[in-house]
């Protein structure tokens, strides 16, 4: 493979280069551009405003790679691309090795890029090249940002906390212990067992589900024992999560994405596992299954203080009244 710098002459070939980047990768809409006003930025750093590489072999130009300086004495990789039969050959590499030749003979000790979240493949070759996430360009439509915002809360937080044990005595201690760490609470109260389970109602863990999920941890990891956070936050959102021994073992969100989008693998993380459910409180899964279920909108479950209520019930607690 031979590397070489690109020339005006050149426009033809990389004109095809970016024309197949931009149909793999499309380009948001506040990123399109014609080619002609492309031109201008490649033919500025053919022209020694930064550098152009094209890596060629028999078949002709299999990929090409740019790059300028920017504010900070920064490399910025503006454009690489290896055409598909050439890739897994150490194109990329290759022309890299020359961008960041000049890069440095330029000054610069810093290399920045973009890439789009969608390219998974691009994300994970340039992570294998040392790049790290540095910053986070998000982005949403009008219409979602609209109907999010709109989505404000309807009520206070509220939650409790339950301890498999019997041991009330033993609870209130810990809670002694551990609550002044987490903040300032106006009120406190360890009730005595029911079903085998010891509540804790506090004033800070009530309104505040932070609050409320540090001090679970804090009691599952000092008692050794089962604990489970239950609650409603902003009178929309139903969670509970399942504490052995100060680790997560199962987290349930009524409302996975409320908050905003998530990848499809968290979606799935947040729902209950009745299995676990059943092992740690001894529930019924198909009770767990039926009842704690998830939704993208509140108008396909039960109301949140309504569905709380339920599921305190399924796992064998009793819900504040």
């Amino acid at each position: 493979m031979n590397l070489r710098a690109a020339t005006k002459a050149d426009e033809p070939v990389l004109r095809e280069l970016w024309e197949e980047f931009e149909a793999e990768l499309p380009a948001p809409p506040e990123d399109v551009e014609t080619w002609e006003q492309e031109w201008q930025d490649v033919a500025a750093d053919i022209d020694g405003r930064g550098a152009v590489y094209l890596a060629e072999n028999d078949d002709g130009v299999r990929g090409g790679a740019r790059a300028k300086t920017i504010e900070g004495d920064v490399w910025y990789v503006v454009f690489a691309y290896v055409r598909p039969d050439a890739r897994r050959r150490g194109v990329l590499k290759a022309l890299l090795r020359e961008l960041v030749r000049e890069g440095r003979e330029r000054g610069s000790s810093r290399v920045t890029l973009d890439v789009l979240a969608v390219n998974e493949v691009g994300v994970a070759a340039w992570r294998r090249l040392g790049f790290q996430d540095d910053k986070y360009y998000l982005a949403t439509t009008v219409d979602d940002l609209e109907a999010r915002l709109a989505e404000v809360d309807t009520g206070p937080s509220v939650g409790a906390i339950y301890v498999q044990t019997d041991d009330s005595s033993a609870v209130e201690r810990m809670v002694e212990k551990y609550l002044p760490r987490i903040g300032r609470s106006e009120s406190t109260t360890v009730g005595q067992p029911e079903n085998g389970w010891t509540r804790v109602d506090d004033e800070l863990c009530s309104r505040d589900p932070q609050a409320l999920r540090r001090l679970g941890r804090e009691l599952s990891a000092a008692m050794g024992a089962i604990v489970l956070t239950l609650g409603v936050e902003g009178g929309a959102v139903v969670r509970y999560i399942l504490w052995d021994r100060g680790g997560i073992a199962d987290e349930y969100v009524s409302l996975p994405e409320y908050h905003g989008p998530l990848p499809p693998g968290d979606i799935v993380a947040l729902a209950a596992n009745p299995t676990v459910a059943e092992r740690l409180t001894g529930a019924n899964p198909a009770r767990v299954r039926a009842v704690a279920r998830t939704a993208k909108a509140s108008e396909e479950l039960p109301r949140a203080n309504e569905l709380v209520v339920e599921i305190a019930e399924v796992l064998g607690v009793v819900w504040p009244a």
